[in-house]
């Protein structure tokens, strides 16, 4: 956003730098034009009344010493002609005096050079160039004017100067490039203006996307610092400081109540187990018995879930900073600790195409925690005589294998070819209390995946869930890689 603001900052100031040069350009070329008319044209006029008052042959030499002094003096081209066009007298050389031929003449005019035909057909009529093309760099190299001999119904010839313009194309050439400096100058000067401006605006902007991110990543200490900008920005970064406070507020207030209510749970139950198991002795056998075992068992098992609820609340209210972990050392230590549990249940547990020297930036030890979790989760469902198989690698930048389909992760697999779970139900195995309907029975709370799930979340990562050809699930954990 900043650079397309000073793009349009930068476009803007580039369109009125034009708006404003080009016309003074174009000024100062018609100005440069209009005296160099002036001024020859005074030397056309005078010329004009040597030719009226031209009768002899001393008047004609008269004439033409002038005109030829002129020529001289200024490279021009002078050429006094009757009112028939017969040329009468005739001064200069080079490309000017030539000019000043064709215009005599009626013929085509040089390149470069105005045209000069209607100059001398207008001053035949008795009337004098008014008008010059514009002078610029480029052209014309020599300009063509007239003055009549006499006036009205007396007119009796015409003066025609072709005059070279180098001198006046220098000027304007001089004043363009003076003037193009001053854009120059200006627009630079704009342009860093426009910067700090830009700076001054994008700044809090930016300060309150980082912390926007920073809030939308689960870090609810995030807040917007930055104190400049223009007021309606400064006020929108304390309003927004004053929301992520409430909502932090309220949040770490849910935590709270969840932790101390599992917290404070737990020794009632813990007692009211302890209880039921020493009444046990002293029940007779039959139904009684039975049932007694299983309120034992929902005893046991909501014990579980509080435990997990307090887990949960730990790691959703966790501040601990992000550390390195080998992945590849956690993978073969709980592949290690787990293959007893595994070996005891019937179910093979194998790791298979584990990289070395996978290493992530996560929470503490959240690569082991997630992988417990996961692997609890597939001894409780994989019956006995069932394969369960770890691979952990690195993914490469650009690649799009995997659900995720983020290049530069670390990612470790956990598959096996148990019952697996239909399609529909796979969104919900990472949701709190989740359980299939076809695994009510076993035990357990519905918060280990989702407690994995939180804990790659927190470190940067994620945790997936589809099924496993031909049948079972596969439960992938992708950390962003770190080196």
């Amino acid at each position: 956003m900043r650079r397309r603001l000073l793009a349009v900052l930068m476009v803007l100031m580039g369109a009125a730098a034009l708006l404003l040069c080009v016309p003074l350009a174009d000024a100062y070329a018609r100005g440069r034009t209009e005296h160099l008319l002036l001024q020859r044209r005074s030397e056309a006029v005078r010329f004009a009344d040597l030719g009226d008052r031209m009768r002899s042959a001393a008047d004609r030499a008269e004439l033409s010493a002038e005109i030829g002094r002129y020529a001289q003096l200024y490279g021009a081209g002078v050429v006094v002609v009757d009112s028939a066009g017969a040329t009468v007298a005739r001064a200069g050389t080079g490309p000017a005096a030539e000019a000043a031929t064709d215009a005599a003449t009626d013929d085509s005019p040089r390149v470069g050079t105005s045209d000069g035909s209607d100059a001398r057909r207008r001053a035949l009529t008795g009337r004098s160039t008014d008008r010059l093309p514009t002078l610029r760099p480029w052209g014309p190299r020599t300009v063509v004017l007239a003055e009549p001999v006499g006036r009205d119904e007396r007119v009796s010839g015409a003066v025609l100067m072709a005059v070279p313009t180098e001198a006046a194309r220098r000027d304007v050439t001089v004043r363009w490039s003076l003037i193009t400096a001053g854009a120059f100058a200006a627009f630079a000067a704009a342009a860093l203006v426009a910067a700090g401006i830009t700076r001054w605006l994008m700044r809090p902007v930016l300060d309150l996307d980082r912390a926007v991110e920073r809030l939308t990543a689960g870090s609810l200490q995030a807040r917007a610092v930055s104190d400049t900008g223009p007021p309606e920005l400064r006020h929108l970064r304390q309003h927004f400081n004053t929301m992520a406070e409430a909502m932090a507020d309220s949040i770490g207030r849910q935590r709270d109540f969840v932790a101390d209510a599992s917290h404070q749970l737990r020794n009632p139950l813990a007692t009211l187990v302890l209880q039921l198991e020493n009444v046990e002795p002293h029940i007779a056998p039959g139904p009684g018995l039975a049932e007694h075992g299983r309120a034992l068992d929902e005893a046991e098992r909501l014990e579980e879930l509080l435990d997990g609820l307090l887990a949960l609340a730990r790691v959703e209210s966790g501040t601990a900073e992000l550390t390195e972990e080998d992945v590849s050392r956690a993978v073969r230590e709980r592949v290690a600790a787990w293959t007893p549990v595994f070996h005891a249940a019937g179910v093979d547990l194998v790791a298979a195409d584990l990289a070395e020297g996978l290493r992530a930036r996560t929470l503490p030890d959240a690569a082991g925690r997630i992988l417990d979790a996961l692997l609890d989760n597939a001894v409780k469902f994989v019956p006995r005589g069932g394969r369960v198989e770890v691979r952990a690698g690195r993914e490469a930048d650009g690649s799009t294998a995997g659900p995720a389909g983020r290049a530069g992760s670390v990612v470790v697999r956990v598959t096996d070819d148990g019952p697996g779970v239909p399609e529909e139900h796979l969104p919900l195995l990472l949701r709190r209390f989740a359980r299939s309907p076809e695994h009510q029975n076993v035990p357990g709370s519905g918060l280990g995946l989702a407690i994995a799930d939180e804990i790659a979340r927190i470190s940067g990562g994620r945790l997936d869930v589809g099924g496993h050809e031909p049948h079972g699930l596969m439960v992938e954990l992708r950390l962003p890689a770190s080196g």
